[in-house]
């Protein structure tokens, strides 16, 4: 049985064919995500939701050319940001502002503050964290706020998650329900990670039409489910199953277990653990599968604050590996926070004399940055060290061992690392197990893809 797997993330649009017999991932196929709108004031990240559009098909229609008899698509997506659709329509109102948009830290002109801050006030304490402590200036609720305070939100209008609209434009249709881990920052976790529409009537944001009820439940475990969708396309029906988050996928293809700290490392980068309980902390709760949820923190300075130095210093990546990998290591400081984050929203390159600064001793003291930002966030994510290995994933994880090794440094122990730089196509590929029927449930089937991969 085989399966397509898309991955709409941030940098790429990726495809491959699942082989959920062989355990294998063939005929990867990407094309870049669409570049964001030009001319918009500083801050705003928008992307024309009909290029993305165009980049699935183009990744769809490669595929299918290579796979007959394929007639399945699993489908996972970048998570925060949102698309707005028009009332009972799939047609776009707004375009797709990211995750990585900046325009609710913005001062709001009655309040003083900034978006951000009003929503905060609005909301109260107890409120963001029954949100899962999800409230960022790129989360869907915060653009939502601010798009209804411009007067720009109709009564009616439906907001999406980017995977949610892409297979809605699909389909030409609506699911009855979404999965919760692309429900980011919208849903109650005291209340089975459903809409938490008591936060929405705070915002003014009732009138929008939450149609897409999220359900905690095993939508994935049926082979038939009854909320998957049929796309005519090339000449056969296809079937498309609700998109899940990107971060639980790509955690599901590390193959990630209780007692394991994640350490995900890409465009964005996370900081992950799987637990049974909702204890509150000073970080992110979010849905994971099976009734597990992770307790995470998000939006850590990685590949999207790297790429601030690389257009600086105007080297290929390999140059600059290795430059840092050859560079002694100095009094040189950087720190990477060069958005709003966790750990700031001011970053800085400090301590400069004539004889520290290169590209490698740059490169090196950003990585050692990220090294401490690691072991700052796994101390507050559990700070009695209830860990007993790390695993990293990430494509900046795979290519960078000298990053590795100062995060090994700073959190020193057993570590592994992902088999496949492909993390989400292979939890896509843990999912497609339990889909054909070849296991029972999301454990047995990480155990089988784990033995496939020589784990």
């Amino acid at each position: 049985m085989h399966f397509l797997a898309l991955d709409i993330g941030s940098s790429f649009i990726k495809g491959a064919v699942l082989d959920a017999e062989k355990l294998t991932i063939e005929h990867v196929t990407r094309v870049p995500f669409p570049e964001p709108i030009a001319g918009l004031p500083p801050g705003f990240f928008e992307i024309d939701p009909r290029l993305v559009m165009e980049a699935v098909k183009e990744v769809v229609a490669s595929l299918l050319e290579r796979t007959p008899h394929c007639h399945d698509i699993l489908f996972a997506s970048q998570m925060g940001g949102v698309v707005v659709t028009k009332p009972n329509s799939v047609e776009p109102l707004t375009n797709y502002i990211s995750w990585r948009d900046q325009r609710t830290t913005e001062t709001h002109p009655f309040t003083q503050g900034s978006y951000l801050g009003t929503i905060r006030k609005h909301l109260g304490p107890e409120r963001i964290a029954r949100l899962g402590n999800e409230l960022r200036a790129g989360s869907a609720l915060a653009i939502l706020f601010w798009l209804e305070e411009q007067g720009l939100l109709p009564a009616g209008a439906i907001p999406l998650a980017l995977g949610n609209f892409v297979v809605a434009s699909l389909v030409g249709g609506y699911p009855e329900r979404t999965e919760p881990t692309l429900a980011l920052g919208l849903v109650d976790k005291e209340q089975g990670w459903t809409w938490y529409r008591e936060a929405f009537e705070s915002l003014g944001l009732e009138k929008l039409d939450w149609l897409i009820e999220p359900q905690n439940q095993n939508i994935f475990w049926d082979p038939e489910p009854h909320d998957s969708f049929k796309w005519k396309f090339v000449g056969r029906k296809i079937t498309c199953y609700p998109p899940i988050g990107d971060h639980q996928a790509a955690l599901a293809g590390s193959l990630l277990q209780p007692g394991e700290l994640s350490i995900n490392i890409s465009t964005g980068s996370q900081i992950s653990m799987l637990t049974d309980s909702l204890n509150p902390g000073n970080y992110q709760t979010r849905p994971y599968f099976l009734g597990r949820s992770l307790n995470t923190i998000t939006h850590l300075p990685a590949g999207r604050s790297l790429d601030v130095l690389v257009n600086l210093v105007d080297k290929s990546w390999p140059e600059i590996v290795k430059a840092a990998e050859a560079a002694p290591d100095t009094d040189l400081a950087a720190n990477l926070a060069f958005f709003e984050g966790p750990l700031g929203s001011r970053g800085s390159i400090s301590n400069i004399t004539t004889e520290n600064l290169s590209v490698g001793t740059l490169f090196r003291a950003a990585f050692r940055n990220m090294a401490e930002n690691y072991a700052t966030c796994a101390a507050r994510l559990s700070p009695e060290k209830n860990w007993d290995r790390i695993v990293f994933s990430g494509g900046l994880a795979q290519k960078l061992p000298l990053l590795r090794q100062f995060i090994l440094e700073k959190l020193p122990g057993e570590s592994r690392l992902c088999s496949s730089a492909e993390d989400t196509l292979l939890g896509l590929l843990v999912i497609s197990q339990v889909i054909s029927g070849r296991a029972k449930d999301l454990q047995e089937a990480s155990l089988l893809v784990s033995a496939a991969q020589g784990g």
